[in-house]
């Protein structure tokens, strides 16, 4: 399967799961921001990853469908006028300019619970001890330990407000905010292609090294794009006092350590005779950000 192929995949498959059904506000809110086109970088990696270690990649689609709802869901939060009030997503307006901010607080809530029913319903071939697995790791990823941790220190350290080292913090941020994700997404596919626990975990290391690339190339991306190219507004977490890698250590070094980072994943792969077209092309594209 080509990336192309992947993605046409999922959007099919978002798209039949997001039925619109009663009552119609709450689930035309849910589905407005999960079918926003975007790069589904997350359900690729699932995919490709379950592929990648042998297994049947149609038996992850629902898997990988429930971490791209999820990962609406955190967009659909992180935009509010509360969190960092952003009016642009993908080019279109956010959900709550759309739905009002009660609906998108009730959307992202929706979808956090929903996309777990998703993975439930449609995966029950994979038996109850492998579901089980998968439900822990969605729910460690989305919860307090996971992608709301790195929220609550993101917006705890707007305006300097940081405690202990910035270097520190910023990786914390990094690696729950956004590495997680990644994580959760190459660890489901891993787990449902039965992948050995040496395998998963070699898996979790570059999903690591890649999140954090990929969140240094947005901070890049933050300062150096424009609207028409990221469509989002640009510039707003300087303005903000975030702390971001372009902040703390500057443009240069950022874009030194964003390709040192991409070395290291493609190393990863090398080193475990993982050969993958996809997450090469995927590596590729987040070191051209730089």
């Amino acid at each position: 399967m080509q990336m192309s192929d992947y993605i046409e995949l999922v959007d099919k498959k978002l798209d039949e799961f997001m039925i619109i059904q009663y009552p119609e506000d709450i689930f035309k809110a849910m589905k407005y921001t999960v079918t926003l086109p975007g790069k589904r970088l997350r359900p690729v990696m699932c995919l490709e990853t379950c592929r990648m270690f042998g297994g049947n990649y149609e038996d992850a689609i629902p898997a990988a469908c429930a971490i791209e709802m999820l990962h609406a869901q955190t967009l659909i939060h992180d935009d509010l006028p509360c969190m960092d009030n952003d009016n642009f997503r993908r080019g279109k307006p956010t959900n709550h300019k759309v739905f009002g901010e009660a609906n998108a607080v009730l959307a992202g809530d929706a979808l956090l619970t929903f996309a777990p029913q998703i993975i439930v319903k449609n995966s029950k071939n994979l038996g109850a001890e492998k579901l089980i697995r998968i439900l822990e790791e969605y729910f460690h990823a989305a919860g307090a330990f996971g992608v709301i941790a790195g929220q609550v220190i993101d917006i705890e350290s707007e305006k300097g407000n940081v405690k202990g080292e910035k270097a520190d913090t910023l990786d914390y941020i990094h690696t729950h905010k956004t590495a997680d994700l990644f994580k959760l997404a190459l660890r489901t596919g891993a787990i449902i292609a039965n992948a050995t626990e040496k395998e998963i975990e070699e898996i979790t290391e570059f999903g690591q090294a890649m999140g954090v690339a990929f969140q240094i190339a947005d901070d890049i991306l933050d300062e150096t794009s424009t609207f028409e190219e990221m469509g989002k507004t640009m510039g707003k977490d300087k303005e903000a006092g975030k702390l971001t890698y372009t902040t703390l250590y500057g443009l240069e070094k950022a874009k030194a350590d964003l390709n040192n980072l991409v070395n290291k994943c493609f190393q990863i792969l090398a080193d475990n005779n993982l050969q993958s077209e996809v997450f090469e092309q995927i590596l590729y594209k987040i070191q051209k950000a730089g």
